[in-house]
């Protein structure tokens, strides 16, 4: 895929970004509601997606902004389809042994992100949650509070309760991440939320990605995690 480099220079709102191109500014789709503020500072390089739909508002989507001499991938739902595409290959040793596999699956007023089956009618459900945001090493989620994000982990432990196979699977798209830990600080209620739904029975897989330009590959080893608090706060940035 061809991308255009652009300079980051400011976020009206959390849908667009406004960014320099050639010496001209341009108004670019940013496809992730994240605060992303430690990535998104003014004058970083950023990688913009063109666009051909005439009818667009934008020509371009924000995918990647560079951070600490990597690119971190800010395409959130891009999240789900490569968790999805490893599942669906065997390349994750957690989830192998399933031969259906379904995304978007209803459940009552949710949607969770992966539903996967096998022969004998044993199911798992997978929520995927993309992770952007470092401090000290450490993979923190959500940067922002998320009342959605508690929504699924309730529906998890519902379904975990009723008998299913239940996984929240936290793919770290920065990769200078190296370890997960919930964000108590931002989001005290996510956080609490997924001790119980891990102390329910919830599986928590975390990897992380290689971001590249000429495509996105899932590092096929996990990580550690700790839900517990920090006792640091400092934010990787430029």
């Amino acid at each position: 895929m061809d991308y255009v480099k652009g300079i980051f220079k400011a976020r009206p709102n959390r849908f667009i970004a406004e960014v320099e191109v050639d010496g001209n500014l341009e108004i670019a789709h940013v496809p992730n509601t994240g605060r992303c503020k430690e990535l998104l500072v003014k004058n970083a390089i950023v990688w913009l997606k063109p666009s051909d739909n005439p009818n667009r508002k934008t020509k371009f989507s924000l995918h990647f902004v560079e951070n600490k001499g990597v690119l971190v991938s800010l395409y959130s739902q891009q999240a789900n389809s490569i968790v999805y595409d490893a599942v669906v290959e065997g390349k994750i040793k957690e989830l192998l042994g399933y031969n259906h596999h379904q995304r978007e699956k209803s459940v009552d007023n949710s949607r969770i992100d992966i539903y996967l089956e096998n022969s004998n009618g044993d199911s798992c459900f997978v929520e995927v949650k993309g992770v952007t945001l470092i401090i000290d090493g450490e993979a923190r989620f959500p940067d922002a509070p998320t009342e959605r994000g508690a929504k699924h982990l309730k529906e998890l432990i519902k379904l975990k309760k009723e008998g299913n196979r239940c996984c929240v699977f936290f793919l770290i798209q920065h990769p200078a991440g190296e370890f997960f830990r919930p964000n108590w600080e931002n989001d005290p209620i996510f956080s609490q939320t997924l001790n119980e739904a891990y102390a329910e029975g919830v599986e928590i897989l975390v990897y992380r990605c290689d971001n590249q330009l000429s495509g996105i590959e899932l590092i096929l080893e996990p990580l550690d995690f700790d839900l517990g608090k920090s006792f640091t706060n400092r934010i990787v940035d430029n």
